[in-house]
């Protein structure tokens, strides 16, 4: 399955910049080696969240840092973005943190991408479409000169980046669904999910990359798997259960928040649904329980584990795994 590597998820969504990028060192201090932030243009919240642009972040976090891989999990190189710009700003961070940069895509959510854009938000259909043709595009960019292409969606016209890191950026591909998943499988060096949902899902997720890297000729061995894992530790039970309320959002159905566009609106619908909240997280004061639910990703062949800690108090999560859960986990991913 490849080495194993534990990242932290840096969530734009709860926290300002500056105040991140002091948790990202914390996380580099504590040993973890992934550093993933999200990108939101808006946040799940109205009140209380925050939302910093991920391009210049990165950028940050590159001089901050001297051994994390950086990237994004996930941008959406679709409709906020136009694919040249993602391939300029990507190839940048190679240049400024060589090795240690990947770019994490995904098809998008309503409340990032119609609100910066007055676009009306594509179906999933759509959305899958332009996000493969991005990378396409994105990797021609880095790969030639003078591009001039001409796709379905994107255009350019005798366009070159200038300047470039010696080794590629990894490309990794979010998917919830099969057809996603294929696509990862087709194109991608990693694929991406989320924890907390139906064990038979991820199954069929992997099974789909790995049907698609063998429709494309490529070895699905060398795709990673990385999965962000909402595992809630606290010493103290009830605190590790309070936590999770911010992200009461996540609890909520694709149905339910599938069309929503405002903050203010989702926050209200993610309040009615508050005593849901923990349902997506791993919520333990034991160690040794948490290392158990967490080996169930090991056990499907995830080997990057990213790691979502609810809470408001990073500083604490942060310590208080790395000196109780995370050398068990790493004696448990072998």
């Amino acid at each position: 399955m490849g080495t194993v590597r534990i990242g932290y998820k840096a969530s734009a969504e709860q926290f300002d910049p500056a105040t991140l990028l002091q948790y990202t060192r914390e996380a580099e201090a504590a040993g973890l080696e992934i550093v993933a932030t999200s990108d939101h243009f808006q946040p799940w919240r109205h009140h209380g969240g925050h939302s910093p642009a991920a391009l210049p972040w990165l950028g940050a976090a590159t001089a901050a840092t001297s051994d994390v891989l950086l990237g994004t999990s996930v941008l959406t190189p679709t409709l906020r973005y136009e694919p040249a710009i993602v391939a300029q700003a990507f190839a940048t961070l190679g240049c400024l943190a060589p090795g240690r940069v990947y770019l994490g895509v995904g098809t998008g959510e309503a409340m990032n991408e119609t609100p910066a854009t007055g676009r009306e938000f594509p179906g999933r259909k759509e959305r899958r479409l332009r996000m493969a043709e991005a990378i396409e595009l994105i990797r021609k960019l880095w790969r030639e000169e003078r591009v001039d292409f001409e796709g379905e969606y994107y255009k350019t016209s005798q366009a070159t980046i200038y300047d470039r890191p010696a080794e590629e950026v990894p490309i990794f591909v979010a998917a919830s669904g099969p057809l996603a998943a294929k696509l990862a499988g087709r194109v991608g060096d990693g694929f991406i999910c989320t924890s907390g949902k139906d064990p038979q899902l991820y199954l069929d997720l992997l099974e789909k990359v790995k049907e698609g890297a063998e429709q494309a000729g490529r070895d699905h061995a060398q795709i990673r798997h990385m999965i962000e894992i909402k595992v809630s530790y606290d010493r103290d039970k009830q605190k590790a259960y309070d936590n999770c309320n911010f992200w009461a959002p996540l609890a909520l159905t694709p149905e339910q928040k599938e069309g929503i566009e405002d903050p203010i609106e989702m926050e209200r619908v993610a309040d009615e649904n508050v005593g849901q909240a923990h349902t997506r997280f791993i919520v333990s004061d034991d160690p040794d329980e948490v290392v158990e639910k967490i080996g169930t990703y090991l056990d499907l062949g995830f080997n990057d584990l990213l790691l979502h800690g609810p809470g408001p108090d990073q500083s604490r999560f942060i310590s208080q795994f790395s000196e109780d859960v995370l050398p068990k986990l790493r004696e448990r991913a072998g």
